[in-house]
């Protein structure tokens, strides 16, 4: 090297050293740093089932989205290419997984929706599911003062749902479409049908003991055995239901024919819903949280929904520490179920529907709250809470990420709770409705189908919105480009999960790719245990978490993810890897 070029190599490492501290000290300040840093190679534990390194689901120059069925997604991009913007995308998107994911897509749930339009605005809406007015406190309870399954399973189960309502608002406020024009490509792949792969029937096999007690039975278990792959599923009913929507509007769903097939339904059964419930139901437009994490600005869903406001008190008491443990050592997985302990608490017994409470998110979500909290933490000891039972992981919820040409983003996550809702299927027009009244609190103080524990704040009262884990969330880079559009489905892990790819994007810089496939943990307080994902964590850091106190929980996977994110060609969408599903751009 001459004389010049080791003068030139030597100021530019300086230049790049400086660089870096002033990043580091913008950082550590909470101001936006200069760039986004390159992404870094991540390095995963030896037993880890998925390689570093691999290519994301898709790239594109221009749009993605990223969804748990490459036909929603793909019925996105069709209403992107005729001119409609995210909000329009996203609607077709979730009107299409009502009939190409039946599991968890609907038009009987209800979900949340977090907008950022690229002219800089944000807005949030809230089409959570609501309780029927004739709903009672103890309503789930025998006769001995115990929970039963009724509010998981058969007519009692479903709260009021608001898919239909939210999604047809979002549309009307900011889509540049009509109604019919994004409802489209769902209508046409109920009436003309789409094929069943492995998936579809492995998740009808582990439902049938409750769905062969409804009406679903003889659409998706001809001959009394779930659908098999190769079969062409077409749902008619269900397509006549979507084409009177289209017409005729969100009214139709909750006045028209709709409307009195579902009473029908719940009164044959012995449910409480009534027409008037239905008409009654509104969305709600929401201001959305935001708040900035080591420069970047994130922005989520306030409550019903817990994820915004959880999982900001997360962020910010790990951004107390200048840095974070490197990634899968066991002071990383204490330091997150340490955290993740705390916000949880503060979840379970201080969130709730606005309507009914004053959660007190202000506090929750400030900077200061969070120092304190993250002052408490002992870095070598576990701290402890009282142990309950083991809480099932639920996959039954789907996200999907959005983003169009002009920067808008739309972030959407809908559910019916557990697997196919309460199993009921509205005769004559091809739904499932949800069981979403077991997110109240059917027994304050004992654990709901996911172990959560909640209080008195959420016990059953009409009209009431369940608390929810969703957690759609939209991250913004340090120029203010949206940079990450992410959320989840698994219940309580939803949270953990949104937040465990953002900290990988931000704070271990991964690609995308290695961000969803990377290990995840889990912890929300009660019951007392790390969950951790088979291979996950190595032998030698499972011992040092044992000796600090923890618990252990082995689960195979954690939480389905979704998400889209800007690169220095465009997007890339990713999938979940544990699951199905597919991105899709141009």
């Amino acid at each position: 090297m001459s004389a010049r070029r080791a003068v030139r190599a030597a100021l530019a490492a300086l230049a790049a050293a400086a660089a870096a501290a002033a990043c580091s000290r913008a950082f550590r300040r909470g101001d936006a740093p200069p760039a986004v840093p390159e992404r870094r190679a991540a390095a995963f534990p030896a037993g880890w089932r998925f390689a570093a390194g691999q290519a994301p689901s898709a790239s594109a120059e221009h749009a993605m989205i990223s969804s748990n069925s490459r036909l929603a997604s793909e019925a996105g991009i069709e209403v992107l290419r005729r001119g409609g913007n995210a909000v329009d995308a996203a609607a077709a998107v979730g009107f299409a997984l009502a009939v190409t994911y039946p599991a968890a897509g609907n038009i009987g749930g209800g979900g949340f929706m977090v907008i950022r339009l690229a002219n800089g605005s944000t807005a949030a809406i809230d089409y959570r599911e609501m309780a029927p007015a004739a709903s009672t406190r103890n309503m789930y309870l025998d006769s001995l003062g115990n929970p039963t399954s009724r509010s998981r399973e058969g007519h009692l189960a479903s709260g009021v749902p608001g898919a239909v309502a939210g999604m047809a608002e979002a549309v009307r406020r900011f889509g540049k479409l009509q109604l019919a024009e994004v409802m489209a490509p769902a209508v046409r792949l109920a009436e003309e049908g789409f094929v069943v792969d492995s998936s579809l029937m492995r998740s009808l096999r582990g439902d049938s003991a409750k769905l062969v007690r409804y009406a679903g039975k003889s659409l998706f278990f001809p001959d009394g055995r779930p659908l098999a792959p190769g079969t062409r599923l077409v749902q008619r009913e269900l397509a006549a239901t979507l084409r009177r929507i289209a017409e005729r509007g969100p009214s139709e769903f909750y006045g028209g024919e709709t409307a009195r097939r579902v009473v029908a339904e719940m009164q044959r059964g012995g449910g409480i819903m009534t027409l008037a419930d239905l008409q009654g139901y509104r969305p709600i437009w929401r201001d959305p949280l935001q708040t900035t994490y080591r420069g970047y600005r994130v922005i989520g869903m306030p409550p019903v929904s817990s994820g915004g406001t959880t999982m900001f008190e997360t962020l910010h008491m790990l951004e107390t520490f200048d840095t974070l443990p490197s990634f899968g050592g066991a002071a990383y997985a204490h330091l997150m179920a340490e955290v993740l302990r705390r916000a949880f608490i503060d979840r379970n017994s201080k969130l709730c529907d606005p309507a009914f409470c004053n959660p007190p998110v202000a506090e929750l979500t400030s900077k200061d709250y969070a120092r304190r909290l993250a002052a408490s933490i002992d870095r070598t000891r576990a701290s402890s809470t009282p142990r309950l039972s083991e809480a099932p992981t639920g996959m039954h919820t789907t996200h999907y990420s959005v983003v169009d040409a002009d920067g808008n983003a739309v972030s959407t996550t809908t559910t019916l709770n557990l697997g196919y809702g309460s199993g009921v299927y509205i005769p004559g027009a091809g739904f499932f409705m949800n069981d979403e009244m077991d997110d109240l609190a059917t027994a304050p103080g004992r654990p709901n189908a996911f172990g959560l524990v909640e209080g008195e704040q959420n016990a059953v009262q009409p009209g009431k919105r369940p608390l929810s884990s969703m957690s759609p969330t939209i991250v913004l880079d340090p120029r203010g480009r949206v940079l990450l559009v992410v959320g989840a489905a698994g219940g309580p892990t939803i949270i953990t999960g949104t937040t465990e790819v953002i900290l990988n994007v931000i704070d271990h810089r991964m690609s995308l790719a290695d961000a969803m496939r990377a290990p995840r943990l889990h912890h929300q307080a009660l019951p007392d245990s790390l969950t951790y994902e088979r291979g996950g964590l190595t032998p030698s850091a499972m011992d040092s978490l044992r000796a600090m106190g923890h618990q252990l929980n082995e689960r195979r996977a954690l939480v389905n993810v979704n998400a889209v994110m800007r690169t220095g060609a465009g997007w890339e969408g990713m999938v979940e890897p544990r699951g199905t599903g597919g991105a899709v751009g141009y």
